[in-house]
Formats: C-alpha cells, structure tokens, sequence
C-alpha cells in the first residue's frame, strides 16, 4: 500500500513560497542526501495543478541536473486537479472529481511512496481529508516576513513527531504524521 508523502521548504515562520529566494544558502551534502532519498523512494509524484504546470514546462527540457530531469520524466506522475483538461508530460495522469476516493484507491494501487513537492493547498486538503501519511519538513533557520505559509487558515491538525535530525547548517529535517489523539 502506498503512503502519501509531503515534502517542503520552510522558513522558521512556516514560509514555503518562493524557497529559491531565501533557501539555497542553507544547501549542503546532508539536505542533499535527505531530498535525493526521498526522489529515490518515490514510486510515484502527486502534484497540485500549478506545480504540475510549472515543472512541465522546465523539467522536460531542463539544461541543468540531467539526473533529475530524467527521474521526474520517468516516474509515475498524478496530478490532483478539476480545471487541468490534458497532460502532455510523459507519464502524467490527471486525478479529478472524487478525488478523495480516487486518491483512497491510488494508495491501494501503489506499492511504495507517492511523493509530493510543495503543493501547499494540495496538502492542507490531504490532511483535512485524512489522505496524507506524512508530512516532511526541512525548516530552514530564517525568518523569511512574507509570503504564503504552509498553514493559513486552516483547521487545527494535530501532528506527531516521528523522525528528526539537525543538519550543520541549522536546519531541522522533520518528519510528522497525523495525529489522530
């Protein structure tokens, strides 16, 4: 049975808009090896609408990080959205209507981890729906002031903490799951 699982970049006053702004002085071989195992455990990629957008249109045709590249193209991608009409990235299938449902079966279907990247909206809908199994956070020692947080106006979720680690930098790899109490 496939797990659903959430990973971001965040800032200590829970900004995960525009990491590329704020989160590259805090890269190092640690963060490296956190995110390239969680690409590597993916059996598949669950991405919101704009995120699916905005990969499609780099990834395919990306110059740099051929590696990447190639792992995005290949695996398995399931995009959650009612107003997306076609995918043309390879691999890609779209996820509308009952989408609760469909996701409940897609987690059946799977064997491994279905991996997400960003997605804010997408994964405060998945927890609100009891659909996200865990929630992973590199949080990143700055106060970035502005932009959208992972959490705005959304009902309490009660998380357990499960798995964590300090990087050099600062930076703390968390890892939540629901806490049902």
């Amino acid at each position: 049975m496939g797990k659903i699982i959430s990973n971001f970049f965040i800032s200590l006053d829970g900004v995960t808009e525009a990491p590329d702004q704020w989160h590259f002085p805090y890269w190092n071989d640690e963060m490296g090896a956190a995110v390239e195992a969680g690409m590597q455990s993916a059996a598949a990629m669950l991405l919101g609408r704009k995120l699916y957008e905005e990969w499609a249109a780099y990834w395919p045709t990306a110059d740099t990080d051929q590696d990447a590249a190639q792992a995005l193209t290949n695996v398995r991608k399931y995009v959650v959205s009612n107003s997306l009409e076609k995918a043309d990235w390879d691999n890609t299938t779209i996820i509308s209507g009952d989408v609760a449902a469909k996701l409940g079966e897609l987690k059946k279907e799977i064997d491994g981890d279905i991996q997400m990247s960003g997605c804010a909206t997408t994964v405060r809908w998945l927890l609100a729906n009891g659909l996200l199994d865990e929630l992973r956070l590199l949080v990143h020692p700055i106060a970035v002031g502005h932009g959208r947080r992972l959490f705005e106006d959304t009902p309490t979720q009660p998380l357990k903490l499960v798995k964590s680690e300090t990087f050099q930098t600062g930076v703390l790899n968390l890892t939540y799951v629901p806490d049902a109490g």
